[in-house]
């Protein structure tokens, strides 16, 4: 049997599977793996300490194949940095790197048609069109775009909460929220904070936001449900690309939209509603994905 490695390195955590054949024998969750321009070695590094922790697990040293999709290697000077760097760790024997999209699209639909829908730190729908051709919408980033995502949803929040202060809108248990769970524990502070948070630390207020909705709060519930909205535009904006006859899959992935999250009821009620969209209410990994075209590396 051969050891395969599958990483999904994403801006919130990397997640690692370890099989042996068929079977997972270890699993591990490590820091933040997306990959910003110009800090592939700092990626690697966080991928590579994910790994030896599952590898540890598993009573292992190293692997036969290792596939690591990452968030922000669509250029070929990232993913070759990235790449070059794992294979020095000595991790596996061959190592592969790709986006992290396109191990979402494996675990989701293997290498058939379907849609699949992505809220983390930033959002993004891509789409294999039954031609086999890729499309996607958004995944502009957190400057042109993300809309839907955990950015985008906790600078929503930090807006709402600087408008009640000012008494510019209703107030919200978001300003009791992000200070007494939040980055800071007064509202002078978290203005500060604010000013230099990076879009992953933003992002993290979203689940925030998904308890205050939960528990009524109407300002955040009008946050989630403009993130839903966004999300379901970017799914129905690839519809165009696929034949006008059966419905088209779409599978959910990301954080935000994980089993349990506020977000993810509103999104699937709005794609179920819109034509010839047929979301599935599954839980999607993608590093079982990483896993399965580590497998199809050997076969």
């Amino acid at each position: 049997m051969s050891i395969c490695i599958g990483v999904d390195a994403g801006g919130t955590k990397t997640a690692v599977l370890v099989a042996n054949g068929e079977r997972i024998i270890a699993r591990a969750t490590g820091a933040p793996g997306a990959v910003r321009a110009g800090r592939a070695l700092q990626a690697a590094s966080r991928i590579t300490a994910a790994i030896r922790q599952a590898l540890t697990e598993a009573g292992l040293l190293h692997g036969d194949v290792l596939v690591v999709g990452a968030a922000g290697v669509g250029r070929d000077p990232e993913r070759t940095e990235l790449r070059e760097s794992l294979r020095g760790e000595r991790l596996a024997e061959r190592v592969i790197v790709t986006g992290d999209l396109d191990i979402a699209l494996e675990a989701a639909f293997g290498s058939e048609p379907g849609i699949v829908l992505v809220s983390g730190t930033g959002s993004v729908a891509v789409g294999r069109a039954p031609d086999g051709v890729l499309h996607r919408r958004g995944g502009y980033g957190w400057q042109m775009g993300d809309e839907g995502s955990g950015y985008a949803i906790g600078r929503a929040a930090l807006l709402a909460v600087g408008r009640a202060r000012d008494g510019r809108s209703e107030a919200t248990r978001l300003s009791e929220m992000l200070t007494a769970k939040g980055p800071a524990r007064e509202f002078d502070a978290l203005v500060r904070w604010s000013t230099t948070a990076d879009p992953g630390e933003i992002a993290a207020l979203a689940p925030l936001v998904f308890d205050a909705a939960e528990g009524g709060d109407a300002v955040a519930i009008a946050i989630v449900k403009e993130a839903a909205r966004s999300l379901g535009d970017l799914a129905v904006a690839l519809v165009g690309h696929y034949a006008k006859s059966g419905p088209i899959p779409v599978a959910l992935a990301g954080g935000n939209l994980g089993p349990g999250r506020f977000l993810r009821a509103p999104v699937l009620e709005i794609l179920k509603k819109a034509a010839r969209l047929a979301p599935r209410d599954t839980h999607l990994e993608p590093a079982e994905g990483a896993l399965a075209l580590a497998r199809k590396s050997i076969a």
